[in-house]
This record gives C-alpha cells, structure tokens and sequence, in this order.
C-alpha cells in the first residue's frame, strides 16, 4: 500500500468482510480546484516578496475579496473551510497598516494559547524588518510583558487574558490603545454559549475603552461555516460586517465514513472507544498519520490505553508513537505533544476538541472521530483535519450506541448536506452580564448612556447591582465600589469560576471546574490522565482539591444527576395539536445523588454508589410541554419518559449546541396542571439562547423527534432510538409505543402571542 494515500486504505476496508459490515455510509466529495483573484487593492511590494518566499504567487479569491474590504475601513467576517488560507485575510490588511501607518497596534484574539503560538510563527514569517509580534498570555514571562505591551505593533492572545490581564489594567496599555488599527477574531464559531456570552461582554469592554483613548479599530473575524455568521458577529462585537463566504481554495478529494460497531447482543454494541482505537493503529500500522478526536477527556485517555496494548501485540509501530491530548495537562506536557505531532514523531495521537482548531500539526491523512463532535460546525472543522490543501483525506466517525448517533448512521444527510447551524450566545444573560459590568465599572466609570451598547437590559442590571451594593451610582456614573479588580474571580468559559485542582502526592495533576468536578471528581471516581489511572480519595469543594491516587483500575465511573423544575413565568406558548407547548423561566435544583461504575469494553453496569453532595439552584429558560393524560395509566408514564428522552436526544442537534448544554426533566403529573409534564432545559444559568432557538423550531424538532423512533426497527425501545446513558433512572418505565404515540399528536401549530 502506497504511503500517504487514505483512498487506498479505505478500499481495503470496504474489501475486509468484517469491517465492511461495520461501515453503515460512505460519501465522497470530489477535488476542487482554487480560484484566484487579483485584490484591488495592490500588496505593499516587500509583502508581495515575502509571499513569493512562501511560495504563494497568487491570492484565492477569499483572500483578495478580505483585503479589499479592510482595505475599503469595513469590518469583516469570513466563513471558508478548514486550510482555506484564512490566516492570510487578516494577515495581508494587518501587514498593510503596520507598514503604512508606523504607530499602528493589532491586536489578535484567539480561543486558545496553543492557536495563537501556531500563528505567531506564520505571522513572523511575513513580518517586515523592525515589525514586532508576540503572544500576551499566562505562560508569558513576567519580564517579557512591559516590553511588549510599550514594543510589539501585533499583539496575540485569547479572551481569557484580555479579560484578566489586559483590560483591568489598561493604564499600561495606553500607548497600545489609542494607536489600535486592527482586532482579528479567529476561529468565530468556537464563541458560544457560556464562553461565547462572556466574550460579548469582554469585546464591548475592549472597543469601549478603545473609544475612550480616541481610537476606532476595524474588526476581521474568522469561521468556520455556520448558518448565522453576521447575527453572531454582531452579537459579539455590537457592529455590523460584510460576509465574505465564496471559498476559492483548493481541495483534494474528501471521504467520509460513518462507522458502526459490531452488535454484541441484547442490544449492546462494542465500546467505540475500542473501535476507534483499532482504526487509529490499523491507519498508523498501513503508514497514515491519524489523529483521533474524542468529546470527552476520559474517551481520550482510554483511546490511548487501547491503542498502545494493541501496538505493542501487533508490533508493527512503537506505542510510544501514540500520545494524548486534552486540556488539563501542563503547557510544557502540550508544547512538547505539539512539537512531536509536527515533526512527525506521532503517528497517531488522541485528542478532545482542544485540537480541532487550527493549530499546524503538519500534514494529517486521516481523521477518526469517536462519536458525534456535538455540531456541524466541530463535524467539519475535524474532519478537515485530514488531507489539509490539496491532499486527499479520510474522515471515520465511529457512532456511539445512543440515540443521537445511531440516528445519524441513519440519516447522514443532517450533517453532509450542507445543514448549518446556528450558534447562540445571549449578551443579555443577566448573570453574565452583571460579571461584565461590574468589570467594566471597575476599568472606567460606567454613564447610562453607554450601557445600551453593552445589551438591552444592561441598565436594569446595573440598576440592581446598585442596589446590592456591588456597583455604586453617584454623579451620573456607576462605579466599582472596590480597589480590586472583579475580573480574576470570574471564568468566563465556565458559570461558577470556581476551579478544583486535582492533586497526587501534594502535586498538581490537573484541574477543573467546580461543576464539572461535582460529577467527575467525587470520591470514588476514576480520572484517567496520559494512559495512567487514578482514583479520588476525596473532594473537598471549600478548598477547591480533591486527592487522587494512581491505581489501575477495570472500570470508569458517570455521575446520576438529578433536578427538580420550579416553573417562574410563562414567556410565550402555543398549541402542537393537543399538546400545550411553551418558553418559560424556571429555577432548577440538581443533585449528583450518586454514580455508576462501567466496564471499559462493553459500557455494562457494575455497580450504583450512592453520592452526598450539595445541590446547586440556578435560573435558567426550558421548553415546557404539557402532554394529554393517558387512560393506561403505566404506558402512559412510559410514554411521557419516552417523549423526554426522544426530545433531549435531538435537541443539541437541532439548537447546534453540545449534549452537555441541555438538560431534561419529565413528570407524570406536574402540580401546577396536574397534566405529565416535560422539560427541556438550558444548563446555562439565565440561559444562553438554547431554548429559544428550540421553541422557535418546534415543528422540525418534534419531527426529528418522531422519525427517531419510527426509524429504528426494534419494539420496544434500545440504545439506537430510546435508551440514555444519562437516564437518572436506569431506562426503567419507557414504553416506545406510548412514546410515538403522544409525538404523533403534535400537529397543527397554532401560535399564541
């Protein structure tokens, strides 16, 4: 088999009768060839030279069509595939201003430290003589940071950092500030929800104080395609930009594959942590290069622990040529991952979407993705991870047995014809933006008439802030009633700020959030890390540790949570047939009252271990629906189970967010109606827009919903149609029949207000 060449391999898959009955689709997308565009605007003759150092002699038509529109002062958003050359559309206008306008600033923002290193060095690359760039991040050295903030002209780093480090202190800044010409947002659609909604709120703070030091800079965003670019772009920066979405680069040949694992009886398939694990070391045993994208942490880490038992039995590549990454390992552990991976030292590596942006790992031939990324946009952004440019690529998704995936092996067409979604953010979520505007108060006094900018209700917010005490009016202007800053103690990609830092021997291995620990990080739980395994001895949430010890073990274990819905206030409602539907605001109790242990291979339940921690209550939007009362009283509590979990099962897909961003509830006969009573259920507290996106499509959802179950031949509901893994209660009391039933019943939409 020749190296380097996926088409190869993936026809010797097809000829192999076991895999081959594995693979439920396939699809192809032919080659493409670039187009290519003169920009209006004429290069600066030394950037033209340093292109033609690169071997670029021409521009794609993106590309140009990017430079003319900032040359023209407008802010721009672009939407091109992954290995588009999108680099060069805010780096060609950033180049221009540097050189034409000697005090000019640009400042960078990307969604991670490791993207903004990898772009450092292309930038550097173009740079003029006497041009200075560096990042501005955590793992900055202390001595190198008043240089650049006086020196550097481009100065990259991420939203967490502008949050913490740079707006607080923008006193420092000022130089920077009042010559800023340039703001790049790279990878756009990575912005939403929680992280995306704090981010609205840090980029008003920048542009605000920008404003402040007399400057005005233009905007140049980056995306990945989604179906709501100029709506998020605005959401974010408060502006409106000429979209430029005509993608006139090349590309090779694109297959993709939709991998289901072997049925193993009584309604269990393989573990796809297994499968996948085969595929990376059968691609990197055949000479492909292979990265393999994992949702979770824990998936990451068992790919890795498969994939190097069976390196080591197959004895064709090294297990040490496979490595791990994820978030939570130390920068020097991911720097030198980085650095391995682009020197082709890895043949394979498994990873968590902390490796789906941009960052150059060189050249990739194919791509395993274990189980569903959790939207289009991520679906996309992975697989063209392989086959980068004009080299041909191999895309495996290996389906999860849940309903979710195992609907998607069925109807490919969701995510490869073309589906876009939207992304949701909400600058309005008052818990986000009170954390914003005592932020803002605290950098500079904050008058009424500049809240309008920051969202609708900023003014009502501040108003209460006042009140409690946490902002003061006084003069006409809100003020921080603190001398220190407000920002540190709040985390923008998470709603509690708080972090639990995980610890061996007094060491530190790895941290994470509050919330996520409560489920991941209890006593009893099982954190895998780098191939190795611990176990929690204890977590102590008032001093943000829990103890771990290394022990290998043969089982993982998922935290049962549970929540109680208490309805607030009915927002809007309407009528599907008989079935009363409507957005309402609700505060919501959830209890991780206990855990399961799982085996590694077959996902089969050793045990339940009950768990005693704190509850948390919060605010939040849900979806409510109100269902007719059945006259058999058993099927129809099934029934009612059976609806909420067909609709959770398709909402993520249908309000593209993650799994994780959504939570149900069902009742067999709710208090205040005395009907059975659904809930669906942003996670976020004050909600982030999930819900809303839901209500307004209802009709596709609840047909997604319906045709879930009518499509999955079995009687009475599997892990392909019915079964959750995340049930509180085990998949007991569902009856799919009743369940189709009651969806069939929503028809006839009526809106009412």
């Amino acid at each position: 088999m020749a190296d380097n060449d996926p088409a190869l391999l993936y026809e010797a898959l097809r000829m192999d009768d076991i895999a081959a009955a594995q693979i439920a689709h396939t699809r192809e997308f032919p080659a493409r060839s670039a187009i290519y565009k003169s920009p209006r605007h004429p290069l600066d003759a030394a950037v033209v030279e340093k292109l033609g150092g690169l071997g670029i002699g021409e521009l794609f038509s993106h590309q140009a069509d990017a430079y003319d529109a900032a040359r023209d002062g407008k802010d721009v958003v672009i939407i091109t595939g992954t290995s588009s050359g999108k680099t060069l559309c805010y780096n060609l206008p950033a180049l221009h201003f540097v050189s034409s306008e000697p005090w000019a600033r640009m400042l960078y923002l990307f969604p991670t430290k490791a993207l903004a290193q990898d772009q450092l060095g292309k930038l550097e690359g173009l740079l003029p003589e006497g041009i200075r760039a560096g990042t501005y991040d955590g793992d900055t050295p202390a001595r190198q940071r008043g240089p650049m903030r006086k020196m550097a002209h481009v100065v990259l780093t991420n939203p967490d950092m502008l949050h913490v480090g740079i707006l607080p202190s923008h006193e420092l800044w000022a130089k920077f500030f009042k010559s800023l010409r340039l703001i790049v947002l790279d990878e756009m659609h990575v912005y939403r929800g929680v992280f995306g909604s704090h981010v609205c709120g840090v980029l008003r703070r920048l542009l605000r104080l920008a404003e402040w030091h007399k400057a005005r800079p233009q905007i140049i965003a980056c995306s990945a395609t989604i179906g709501n670019p100029r709506e998020l772009f605005t959401n974010l920066t408060g502006r409106e930009a000429v979209l430029i979405e005509e993608d006139g680069a090349p590309r090779g040949k694109r297959t993709f594959v939709f991998w289901n694992p072997p049925e193993l009886g009584e309604g269990q398939r393989l573990s796809a942590n297994i499968v996948s694990s085969e595929l990376m070391v059968g691609l990197a045993e055949n000479g492909q290069r292979v990265l393999a994208f994992n949702r979770a942490r824990i998936s990451a880490e068992l790919v890795l622990r498969y994939s190097r038992k069976r390196a080591e039995k197959g004895g064709v590549i090294s297990p040490n040529s496979i490595e791990s990454y994820r978030a939570g390992y130390t920068p020097k552990e991911r720097r030198q991952i980085e650095k391995a991976l682009f020197k082709g030292e890895l043949l394979g590596l498994a990873a968590t979407n902390a490796m789906e942006l941009g960052v150059d790992v060189g050249s990739l031939d194919a791509v395993v993705m274990n189980g569903y990324p959790g939207t289009v946009a991520s679906f996309w952004q992975q697989a063209g991870r392989a086959g980068r440019g004009s080299r041909d690529g191999l895309a495996i998704m290996v389906a999860h047995d849940d309903p979710l995936e195992q609907f998607l092996v069925r109807e490919p067409g969701l995510v490869l014809d073309g589906h876009n979604e939207r992304v949701a953010v909400s600058p309005d979520n008052p818990q986000i933006l009170s954390h914003q505007l005592r932020c803002a108060a605290y950098e500079r006094a904050l008058a009424p008439t500049e809240l309008e900018n920051f969202a609708t209700k900023a003014l009502e917010i501040a108003e209460g802030l006042d009140r409690a005490g946490e902002l003061k009016f006084s003069s006409g202007l809100f003020y921080y009633p603190s001398h220190e800053p407000p920002a540190p103690g709040v985390n923008i990609r998470g709603g509690g700020g708080q972090l639990v830092t995980l610890r061996v021997d007094g060491e530190a291995l790895g941290t994470m959030e509050r919330w996520r620990a409560m489920q991941n990080a209890h006593a009893g739980a099982v954190y895998l890390h780098r191939g190795a395994s611990f176990v929690v001895e204890s977590l102590d949430l008032e001093k943000g540790e829990a103890q771990v010890v290394g022990k290998e073990v043969d089982y993982y274990t998922q935290a049962i949570v549970q929540s109680v819905v208490d309805p607030q206030m009915t927002l809007r409602e309407t009528r599907l047939g008989r079935i009363a539907v409507s957005l309402v605001a609700i505060s919501v109790t959830d209890a991780v009252v206990g855990f399961r242990r799982k085996t590694l291979d077959g996902d089969t339940v050793l045990s339940l271990e009950p768990l005693d921690l704190p509850p948390a209550t919060y605010e939040t939007l849900a979806v409510r629906f109100d269902l007719p009362l059945s006259r058999d009283a058993e099927a129809g509590v099934g029934g009612v189970h059976g609806v909420e979990h067909a609709l959770l099962a398709l909402a993520p897909l249908v309000c593209g967010s993650d799994r994780g961003d959504l939570g149900s509830a069902w009742y067999a006969m709710f208090p205040d109606s005395l009907s059975p009573t659904v809930f669906v259920m942003d996670r976020t507290p004050g909600g982030v827009g999930l819900c809303e996106k839901l209500y307004d499509s209802l009709v596709p959802w609840v047909t997604a919903s319906r045709q879930l179950l009518q499509s999955c031949p079995c009687e009475d509901g599997c892990p392909a149609c019915l079964l959750s893994a995340r049930c509180e209660i085990n998949n007991e009391a569902l009856n799919k029949r009743q369940a189709l039933e009651l969806l069939s019943g929503f028809t006839e939409l009526e809106i009412d207000g």
